[in-house]
């Protein structure tokens, strides 16, 4: 399905000066090398991340505070232009104003992670707004429970991915469940991610961490375990 920027007047005077303001910026060889370090996923503009968020400040200074529709806005008309650091910009953005945002956003994630998908946007995507949805509206986990079985490995990594950071409040048995259901994916993202959220969550409850490990044997990839017991 595909989302169309609703109207929105804050919308168009960020546009405006990001677009201004990053164009001025741009840095042809430091665009081929960044595009070539994320494996030509999208072309750059070759702003350092420094530089790119001391621009976003200018862009907005002085500009009020969005709600859900200048956020829908803004992110859809950033993620329709095709070089990486607007995309990054709308993903700090989305971030910075989470929890001005409904459970209503969440197929607005959805767009975004599988549009134009690598890491670089995904794992924040995942963490902090699929994430932060979810905790302000556990009705939600439902919506988690089907996307960790997409055939989209994004959408699936996200799933594993979304309680990155909730520490004591994590649904252990979602996040276990969610490892083993999607512990058989071939694919490097997938099993990274699976060893990545247990590594994390070993930070909060490292004997649950080894003892669940212990337990799904070889169900677990090799990659999948060394990122798990990482730090233990």
């Amino acid at each position: 399905m595909t989302l169309v920027p609703p109207p929105s007047a804050l919308a168009d005077t960020v546009l405006e000066r990001l677009t201004v303001g990053y164009a001025a910026a741009a840095d042809p060889v430091q665009a081929e090398r960044s595009a070539a370090y994320l494996k030509d996923i999208a072309p750059f503009l070759g702003i350092p991340a420094p530089e790119r968020r001391a621009l976003s400040r200018q862009v907005l200074d002085s500009l009020p505070r969005p709600d859900e529709t200048d956020c829908v806005a803004i992110a859809l008309r950033c993620w329709e232009l095709p070089e990486r650091e607007y995309q990054y910009f709308a993903v700090d953005y989305l971030r910075r104003y989470v929890r001005r945002l409904s459970s209503g956003f969440l197929p607005v994630v959805r767009h975004l992670v599988s549009t134009v998908p690598w890491w670089d946007t995904v794992d924040a995507l995942a963490a902090h707004l699929a994430g932060g949805l979810v905790a302000a509206d556990r009705a939600l986990v439902t919506e988690m429970d089907a996307w960790i079985e997409d055939e989209n490995l994004w959408i699936a990594r996200t799933a594993l991915l979304h309680q990155l950071t909730y520490k004591q409040a994590t649904d252990t048995e979602r996040l276990f469940g969610y490892c083993l259901r999607q512990s058989g994916h071939p694919d490097f993202f997938i099993r990274k991610a699976i060893g990545w959220c247990l590594r994390e969550y070993a930070k909060t409850d490292p004997a649950a961490v080894r003892h669940f490990v212990a337990g799904a044997g070889d169900r677990l990839s090799p990659l999948s375990v060394r990122q798990a017991l990482k730090n233990l």
